[in-house]
Formats: structure tokens, sequence, C-alpha cells
């Protein structure tokens, strides 16, 4: 089998796209399959969706079927056959035994393209856990040389090179394989949970700055919306997972008022939980963020899915749902329009904006500074003309209305969030009035 498995990358090969899915549903999953499969560099020749009545324990789609993809495979000259349902290593064995082709599942396509996409040391270690967390479990079954080996003895020939007291029953190839793998799992965790700490202390550093995180499908438009509005370079191409690390950025949303926006890797439908559980330090914005902006993509036939799948992924990292706003992008090119005012009913608070164009981003920055104000007080502030720091504070984080000075007072009329009104706390001015 490992003539098939010796790399599981699909850069510039031929792919066959298999679905299975059971009678009496509807489904068009390969064409986010087909989505994944072009992201990682395939070229697809052929797609198959077959409609089963259950799970065959052996090939999951049947010998039969099996057999026709073998026959298509063949007739389009197929190097690889991508499965939009996750298999079992015996499966898989199974499958390239009558297709006689490389057989790979959904996950190890959307873990070949992190593995491709990782750029920083952070997410090249997440990738690695993930690709060693999904691997682990499958060692028993996934590899035909894992029989025994004479290690330091054994009964063969080669075994008793080792000579006298070193001959044993041997070490099964399995064992070794598992242990490697164990190590290097552990040693991941170590240097992940380093970052994963020093993560959390950079977030406690930014104090009491107003943090916003962008989330979202993959390929949503969140990388073009961050450049839009804070001038960021990130990367940004049209395929599914172009960014992986996420990105933080100062946002001016009004002058003197600047909050945190940051950007997170995208989710996509049935994300390995390996990839969830690996990217936690990465996630570590969303689960910590005052506000996320949740982008949706409206231009997809596949949008509602799309969104509800983000949602799910939210839910499982431990992301509060009263602290999402809905940002329904690329609005400017919507050709289902029933299907667009439906997502308006189920969003009735959503902006709809283009990140492309900049459309409406005017009303997204308003209804930002609407939920980051918590909305305005007006006060009178009054404190010591020598305490320059509440001056400078006031005049940074607050609409300041008026300023006058007293002998050796200075009084500030101001604009202010209730949001904002514990930082006044730390300064202690000597008289704070409401003005109504």
């Amino acid at each position: 089998m490992e003539k098939f498995r010796d790399n599981i990358a699909v850069t510039r090969e031929r792919a066959v796209l298999v679905g299975a899915i059971f009678k009496n549903t509807y489904s068009d999953n390969l064409a986010e399959l087909a989505a994944l499969a072009e992201s990682a560099g395939a070229v697809i020749v052929d797609r198959l969706q077959q409609k089963i009545n259950r799970v065959h324990p052996a090939t999951y789609i049947g010998k039969g079927k099996a057999d026709m993809v073998r026959q298509r495979a063949k007739a389009s000259k197929a190097d690889v056959i991508i499965f939009d349902n996750d298999l079992t290593p015996g499966q898989i064995r199974e499958l390239e035994d009558i297709i006689e082709v490389k057989v790979i599942d959904r996950s190890e396509l959307i873990l070949d393209i992190f593995a491709s996409r990782a750029q920083t040391k952070q997410s090249q270690l997440q990738v690695e856990l993930a690709q060693l967390e999904y691997t682990y479990p499958r060692l028993t079954r996934m590899w035909s040389h894992l029989d025994s080996v004479a290690g330091a003895g054994g009964a063969t020939a080669a075994g008793a090179v080792g000579g006298i007291g070193t001959r044993g029953t041997g070490e099964k190839q399995l064992e070794i394989d598992r242990r490697i793998v164990n190590k290097r799992i552990t040693e991941l965790k170590r240097e992940l949970a380093g970052i994963d700490k020093r993560k959390k202390r950079e977030i406690e550093a930014r104090g009491e700055m107003f943090k916003i995180c962008l989330v979202g499908y993959t390929n949503a438009g969140k990388s073009t919306l961050i450049n839009k509005l804070t001038d960021a370079d990130v990367y940004v191409a049209d395929r599914l997972f172009a960014t992986l690390d996420t990105r933080t950025r100062k946002w001016a949303i009004e002058k003197g008022r600047n909050v945190l926006l940051s950007d997170t890797v995208g989710f996509v439908r049935d994300l390995p939980h390996q990839l969830v559980a690996s990217f936690k330090a990465t996630l570590e914005e969303a689960v910590n963020a005052d506000l996320l902006l949740h982008v949706v993509d409206v231009s997809s036939s596949d949008v509602q899915d799309q969104a509800e799948n983000a949602k799910a992924v939210l839910e499982e990292i431990g992301c509060k749902e009263s602290n999402v706003l809905v940002v329904l992008n690329k609005s400017d090119i919507v050709n289902n329009h029933s299907q667009f005012e439906l997502l308006q009913t189920i969003y009735p608070d959503a902006i709809c904006i283009s990140a492309k164009t900049g459309m409406n981003l005017d009303l997204l920055k308003d209804r930002v500074m609407e939920i980051y104000t918590g909305g305005q007080v007006t006060l009178r502030i009054t404190a010591s003309a020598a305490d320059g720091k509440i001056q400078g504070f006031l005049k940074s984080h607050t609409t300041v209305l008026e300023q006058n000075y007293s002998d050796s007072m200075v009084i500030m009329d101001i604009k202010v969030g209730k949001n904002q009104l514990h930082q006044l706390d730390r300064f202690k001015p000597v008289k704070i009035e409401e003005i109504k």
C-alpha cells in the first residue's frame, strides 16, 4: 500500500472527486471539495457523487461502486481519488486495492492545504501537530510494513546478527512508529503551550483596548476587509485558507478612538477537530475579543450552510453568541436575490458591505462605534490643571466639547461611551458631573 501513500500532497495531480451521500438527501458538497482540491493544486478531471443506503464497513461506498470509481479513474488517467467523506484506514486500504490509485479523504486534504499555507513557526507547529494526531490512531492499519522487526534479536538470520544475549522476540514496527509519533506530539504540545502562554500575555498586555476579531468561512473576504479598514498589508488571494496566521492591527473608528482588529484563520465545513485543537492559540484572539465580526460571503450559493458551519466552530471554541455582529460581505455581486433577502431576515441587524469596493464601510464603522461606546453620555470633568495624565487621556479617548481653566483647575466637557466610564476611575478627577 505504501506505493500509493508515499506522499499525500495533491499538487498538480489529476484528481477524481467522490462524494457519498445517503438516499433521500441532497447535497452539492462536491463544489466545496473541488475548491479545496484546486486550492491544494490538484486538477479536477472527474466527479462522482454516489447515493448510498448505509456505510459499507470495508469500502464506505461498497465494492461495486468502488469498481465504478476505478473505471472512471482509469478513463481519466487520475493520480488521486479524493473522498468528501472521512474514511477509516481500513477503508482507504481496501479502496486503494480495488481502484489501484492513491485515495485520500477530506480531512487529509484539508491538512495538506494547511501544511502548504503555514508560513510562521507557530502555524507550522500547529499543522504538524494536527497531522500527527490525525495519523496516530491510524497507524495500525494504514501501512503494510508494520510487521515484526528483529531489532536487537529475533528468530531470523538478520536477528542472529545481534549475537548471543541480544536475540529476542523483536519489536513490531507499529510500536516503533507509535513511540516516535507520540514523542513528537509531546514535544509539539510543549512548544505550542509556550506559544499559547506568550499569546495570552500579549492579549493581556493590550489592557483596556477594545478588541475586535474577524471570523467566518474561509474566503469570505476577512483579509480584504482588514486591509481596507486599517491599511494593513495582509496577504489576500481568491482561494481557500489563503492565510493561517492571525494579524492584529490598530483601527481608528473615530478620531481619538482606536480599537484592535484581528484577522483569524477561516473556517470550513467539517473542519478536522485536530486542527481546531491545534490552532487553539491562534483562535484565542476570537475567544477573548470584545466583539466578533462574522463575515459572510453572500455571493456564495452555499451561504446559509457556510454561515451555520462558522457559527458551529465558534461555539466549539467557546465564543459567546451575544457579542457577534454579522457582516454580509460581497453584497455588490449578489446573484440570488431571494436568498439575500432571506439572509437579511435571518440576520436583521446585519450590515451589508463590500470589502473590495468599500461600500457601506462607513455604516459598519458607525455600528462598531455604537457597540464600542454602549451609548454616549456628556460629562463635565474638573481636575487639577497640573494633571497632564487625565487631560491626555480625555483628549485621546473621548470627544472634548469644551475646555476652560479656573484658578488651578481645568474644566472639560466631554462625550464618552458608557462602556469607557470605568476607565476614568484610575485618574481620580476632583469632580465628575453629568450634563443633561
